[in-house]
């Protein structure tokens, strides 16, 4: 009897095991945490900016914390990339063409869009947003949420943006929202430049928005405001780009920092069962570049550490995000130490670099920005940029200087001289840049741009049967259809293939398709290429 009730109980309890062994894995699957992907790329730095931004800092970057390798960046026809092609190759996986956003040449002259991780992403039922201090139709957040063959087609950009469904999107870039004729807007010199800064096919898309269910918010304050509240989120604030860092504290307060904006950006995708992609771009450091302004490559350097530090931090307390942070280009070819100390390099300590650049309180656009039209305070604008102390001599030829871009030429010329640094171009160069990454499944050595692609997608495990773009017009006449394309409005030109009484229309940037006038979702937007429709299909 004694050895029956064993016998019982030695089953009992393996029949309990049993099940906890194969309730475990089944239980694990259940709990998997969501994986996520935060994107980030500063544009236009080069490596001595890097260096110069740490001094000024006075102590690390989070930058410094993970880097793990080095990026190389030419394009298909270029040793020197634009942000274009750039963008274009990290979001997609494909090297292009100079001003191609989101699209890859095809049969010769023509091009053919191709799926970004973010839409790869959003496909598979990833949360998707984007974040930028540049309006946020411009070339690299562009690249990863449009297709244009033309980088300065801001207002396709745009519509494809709004009509994308992204959960997210931060930055600047309001004008190209709104019809021309529904509100003017001033450039830095008080004109008019509604023309430039307006749609031109007359769409409302703030109308749109708001239709989407997005809640729209303009200020800073409005986005610390919007927490915790379910549903889509879009914040546009400024109708252009958001003011340097620097300038921005000072200036422009009504403005998010780029630290802000993806610190309310991670907290609206996070939390969620699907996980997500984020894409942040710190844009200006460029801008400068471009200008050749010292300080405000120092500002957005410093701005964009701090946003990457806000990835970072969620990144460690996660556990299941994956960083990515690099530049696209290098831009200036900047040089700590120029002609200037050929023969005294040797004798240059960090302070003689520093002292200079930490005199300024604006960057040279935003002491510009201060000056009035009779220029009676030259000196304290002059003085806002750092440049203390200056001679007769130099007051007067900044004095000369009537048009504002020379102006600003002659101050960094003077603020390089003073801070003993060099620039070999206002325009992009060609070398290899850091790369930084953390988390699962992370790259790490020397890749070129187009792997960073494929190591997303690698860790968020797309599949490899994934939908992409095929050509509507070839798709619907192999299925009997008569297609056409009707460009009678020019600006929304419509794909229409008809057979047996259905009329399908696939009208252009619209993520939908009507049949005999009734709208269907699509999976994406629809792309045309000035010669063909381009639609998600499998």
């Amino acid at each position: 009897m004694k050895s029956l009730k064993k016998l019982i109980v030695i089953l009992i309890i393996g029949v309990v095991l049993s099940f906890l062994f194969l309730e475990t894995p089944c239980t694990l699957a259940e709990k998997k945490s969501p994986k996520n992907v935060i994107f980030m790329i500063m544009d236009g730095t080069n490596s001595d900016v890097v260096t110069l931004s740490r001094w000024y800092k006075g102590q690390p970057l989070a930058l410094d914390e993970i880097l793990v390798g080095g990026v190389k960046t030419y394009s298909s026809q270029s040793s020197i990339t634009d942000s274009a092609a750039a963008g274009t190759a990290m979001a997609t996986g494909h090297k292009t063409m100079a001003d191609f956003i989101g699209m890859v040449p095809h049969e010769g002259k023509s091009s053919k869009p191709v799926l970004s991780v973010l839409e790869k992403a959003q496909l598979q039922g990833f949360l998707t947003g984007i974040v930028s201090t540049s309006p946020v139709q411009h070339a690299t957040p562009a690249a990863f949420s449009s297709h244009v063959k033309d980088r300065d087609e801001f207002s396709d950009i745009a519509e494809q943006q709004v009509y994308q469904g992204m959960d997210v999107i931060l930055g600047g870039g309001k004008a190209w929202l709104r019809p021309k004729d529904e509100e003017s807007v001033k450039n830095d010199d008080g004109m008019l430049k509604t023309k430039e800064l307006s749609r031109e096919d007359g769409e409302n898309l703030l109308k749109v928005i708001e239709g989407e269910g997005y809640r729209f918010v303009n200020t800073r304050d409005e986005l610390a405001n919007n927490r915790d509240v379910s549903g889509k989120l879009w914040g546009s604030f400024a109708e252009e780009d958001i003011a340097y860092e620097f300038d921005r504290r000072v200036l422009k307060p009504e403005e998010p920092s780029l630290a802000e904006m993806t610190k309310a950006a991670i907290s609206e995708l996070s939390g969620k069962e699907n996980g997500f992609f984020l894409f942040v771009e710190g844009s200006k450091v460029d801008w400068a570049a471009h200008k050749n302004d010292p300080i405000g490559m120092i500002s957005e350097v410093l701005s964009f550490d701090e946003a990457v530090k806000e990835a970072f931090d969620f990144a460690k307390k996660d556990g299941h995000t994956m960083v990515v942070a690099v530049t696209d280009h290098g831009n200036s070819g900047l040089t700590i130490g120029s002609q200037n100390t050929n023969k005294k390099y040797y004798d240059l300590p960090v302070e003689k670099i520093i002292d200079p650049l930490k005199k300024a309180k604006l960057t040279v656009k935003g002491a510009t920005s201060q000056l009035k039209k009779d220029r009676s305070n030259l000196k304290e604008v002059v003085k806002s940029y750092g440049l203390e102390d200056i001679s007769h001599k130099d007051y007067c030829t900044l004095k000369d200087e009537k048009d504002k871009v020379d102006l600003e030429n002659k101050m960094v010329q003077m603020m390089a001289e003073r801070s003993h640094l060099g620039f070999t171009t206002h325009g992009h160069t060609g070398e290899d840049v850091f790369l930084y990454a953390y988390g699962p499944g992370k790259p790490t050595g020397l890749v070129e741009n187009t792997d960073l692609a494929k190591f997303v997608a690698q860790y968020l495990e797309f599949p490899t049967g994934q939908k992409k773009y095929v050509d509507g017009k070839k798709l619907y006449k192999a299925r009997g259809y008569k297609v056409t394309i009707n460009k009678q409005n020019p600006h929304n030109p419509v794909l229409i293939a008809k057979r047996q009484g259905e009329t399908l229309e696939f009208p252009e940037n619209k993520n939908y398709m009507l049949r005999n006038g009734e709208k269907t979702k699509l999976p994406g937007v629809n792309v045309y290429n000035g010669d063909t429709f381009w639609i998600i299909a499998k």
